[in-house]
């Protein structure tokens, strides 16, 4: 990455750091992120997308070991998702007991991915943990793929975005969960 993307991710992770929400490309689409134990954060990440807490959210992350914290894992579950990381598929991986209902929704399981694309990647690393990670967008409408969309749609939100290409991925991550590899999207 050049200068002055480094510089764009370094100003990305202090709006997170600032409880903000920014938007940034992923494997398929624009994703809207946050600091996942920011409450009022993922409130706001809510309200932009008009979605209902109860659903969860995804994080993604740039290492296992950046989850790790967050879930209930044994060996085999490690060796399954390790196999698929980083990379485009989502694992839903039952949760820790502490982790906040605003992640994991009505359900006692985390959507998780350790992710392969170059910036979602650094902006993790930047920020040293996971973030929040769902499509930038409102709720059933279509998903942004260039930056100049999410200003469109979301501009009103005065929104960080960080500029980028979005992987090469025509739809959404696969989702499948850990316990019985059953694929849900």
């Amino acid at each position: 990455m050049s200068l002055v993307s480094q510089f764009k991710i370094r100003q990305a992770v202090q709006k997170i750091q600032i409880g903000e929400v920014i938007a940034y490309p992923t494997e398929a689409v624009f994703g809207l992120g946050c600091d996942p134990l920011n409450e009022e954060a993922v409130y706001k990440l809510l309200a932009i997308k008009k979605r209902q807490v109860d659903k969860g959210l995804i994080l993604i992350a740039s290492s296992l070991a950046q989850l790790e914290p967050y879930l209930l894992l044994d060996d085999a579950i490690i060796d399954r998702v390790q196999k698929t990381w980083p990379g485009a598929v989502t694992w839903i991986i039952p949760a820790q007991s502490w982790v906040p209902e605003w992640l994991t929704g009505e359900h006692a399981s985390l959507a998780v991915r350790v992710t392969a694309h170059p910036v979602a990647r650094q902006l993790c690393e930047h920020y040293g943990q996971p973030l929040v990670s769902t499509s930038a967008n409102i709720s059933s409408k279509p998903p942004a793929t260039r930056s100049w969309q999410v200003a469109k749609s979301l501009g009103a939100h005065a929104l960080y975005i960080l500029s980028g290409r979005v992987g090469t991925l025509r739809q959404h991550t696969s989702i499948y969960n850990v316990l019985d590899n059953q694929q849900i999207r």
